[in-house]
């Protein structure tokens, strides 16, 4: 299997424990040998909307999960995803760096929100 990036959206499930189905994939997922990957632009998504109770909390999914460092080669191919799919699908900024980032290291991703990310060559988690 291929290693897993995980979206705001998802994390945001975890760190509050509503969703079962998403606990029982993330447990699941937890126990595997997979490596649990985020983008900087996910930290940044939870730490701006984070409620000061759930920082202890955040500290530790954080601290569990690897954040995959956005390079130039990322920010390139973001670039490219912006020019094609912001008008016409609005894709912003922060999904086209997370969509570059799965396609450069050819990873998986792991979101709720498959529309925001219509480009081909991504696979989901």
């Amino acid at each position: 299997m291929k290693s897993v990036l995980i979206d705001s959206d998802i994390l945001i499930e975890v760190s509050r424990a509503r969703d079962t189905s998403v606990l029982g994939r993330w447990d699941q997922l937890s126990r595997s040998d997979t490596p649990l990957l985020c983008s900087p632009v996910t930290v940044t998504e939870l730490w701006h909307g984070a409620r000061p109770q759930e920082h202890a909390t955040l500290n530790a999914l954080f601290a569990v999960i690897n954040c995959i460092p956005i390079d130039a080669r990322i920010g390139i191919r973001a670039g490219e995803y912006l020019r094609a799919f912001a008008k016409s699908h609005h894709v912003e900024l922060g999904d086209a760096l997370i969509a570059a980032t799965v396609s450069i290291h050819k990873l998986e991703l792991w979101t709720r929100n498959r529309r925001h990310y219509p480009m081909k060559d991504i696979s989901f988690y």
